[in-house]
């Protein structure tokens, strides 16, 4: 069978491949803890499962418009109202299957052959491969662990080039948990308007950003320049609702109506009862959301403390999310030639699933999610440092 030539340039998801390895070993009988993938150890909060369960007893089973339900779409305009001050209407949101459909309907909407979209490193793993997918040229941009895994508009300008038509953000970042502060926000932002370029920022992690540090969007630059930002979010790590595909979008209404066009024509409209539960979680108490900011901060400490203490490592302290992206390249050896080795090794070990740093654009590092419970995450770091001590 002949496949796309499209299909040839972009690679499996990193991370669910080390998932799927994980329970292929743990199918053999071995206890592997997973660190790999990026998903809440928590249940979604009980007035959000109540809100599905009455939408099936009330036989909301039907399809519903494509960009999604009145109300979910103003509840989605009204979180950027309450969290940033900043007012939009149901014509500049969209609601999608996660927020990942919203990035790849953007890329589909916006991108030619030829089209260049500027992706900071280390990075999403899915980042460049949607850009691809949608017919664009991914250019990636080194960041140093020095300027914390951040980028600037001094950087950016190095790899602008007149094919540029988006940049790529991530605050808080997946995999490095760093968090852009408002002040390297604006200038960033400031700089893609004198550039005329689109700026899509995911920010998925925005509720889980840890004090000092404090939720930085950027929202109030859509509201002044609309044509220029996108803003992605969605429940799946907030509330805990990995599995029920809620994201949405806030952009410009003509970029919205495609996106709307594309979608109705991929997916149609999400699961009507997630809708319902994702309606229910951005008008309800955000008590849940709390709660795991905290768990995530205590082990984020409990993690550093661990990892600080192997030999001739670096960690970058992250503000938000649930990862650690250590520089475990001093371990590097002629028979441990980058990060996926150390990866696989750490698994067939310490027994514990990692992602390896080269998936993100950054072959030093290892990406170790602490979204497990401190005694699960304290016994699988430990094994990890027994092995690499060994190495």
């Amino acid at each position: 069978m002949e496949f796309s030539l499209k299909l040839s340039k972009i690679k499996p998801s990193a991370t669910m491949a080390m998932n799927a390895k994980a329970q292929e070993l743990r199918a053999q009988g071995k206890k592997i803890v997973s660190l790999a993938v990026g998903e809440p150890d928590f249940n979604t909060p009980d007035h959000v499962k109540q809100a599905a369960i009455d939408a099936i007893n009330d036989n909301f089973t039907r399809y519903t418009p494509v960009p999604g339900i009145p109300g979910l779409r103003d509840a989605a305009a009204g979180y950027f109202k309450t969290f940033y001050g900043v007012e939009s209407g149901p014509e500049t949101i969209i609601i999608t299957n996660g927020g990942k459909q919203s990035l790849y309907n953007i890329f589909t909407a916006l991108l030619n052959p030829g089209d260049e979209v500027l992706i900071p490193a280390p990075y999403w793993v899915s980042y460049p491969d949607m850009v691809l997918l949608a017919s664009g040229d991914p250019v990636i941009v080194p960041t140093t662990q020095e300027s914390g895994f951040l980028t600037s508009p001094e950087e950016l300008d190095k790899y602008w080039t007149p094919r540029t038509r988006i940049l790529v953000l991530n605050s808080p970042s997946n995999p490095t948990g760093c968090t852009y502060p408002k002040d390297k926000l604006d200038a960033i932002a400031a700089w893609a308007v004198e550039r005329n370029i689109l700026v899509v920022s995911d920010e998925i992690y925005d509720q889980l950003v840890y004090p000092p540090a404090e939720p930085a969007s950027l929202s109030p630059w859509f509201a002044k320049y609309p044509e220029h930002f996108a803003i992605c979010n969605g429940l799946a790590k907030s509330f805990a609702m990995t599995g029920w595909r809620v994201g949405f979008c806030m952009a410009h209404p003509d970029l919205i109506k495609a996106m709307n066009k594309i979608q109705g024509q991929q997916t149609s409209n999400i699961c009507s009862i997630a809708q319902k539960a994702a309606l229910a979680a951005l008008t309800g108490s955000f008590e849940g959301v709390k709660v795991m900011r905290e768990a995530f901060e205590r082990r984020r400490d409990l993690a550093l403390s661990i990892i600080s203490a192997w030999p001739g490592v670096h960690c970058v302290k992250p503000d938000g999310a649930f990862y650690l992206f250590p520089d475990l390249s001093t371990f590097y050896n002629d028979a441990v030639t980058g990060s996926a080795d150390l990866a696989k090794i750490i698994l067939e070990q310490a027994e514990v699933a990692t992602v390896p740093g080269v998936a993100f654009g950054d072959d030093r590092c290892v990406r170790f999610s602490y979204a497990v419970a401190d005694e699960v995450l304290t016994d699988a770091l430990n094994r990890v440092g027994e092995v690499l001590t060994r190495l």
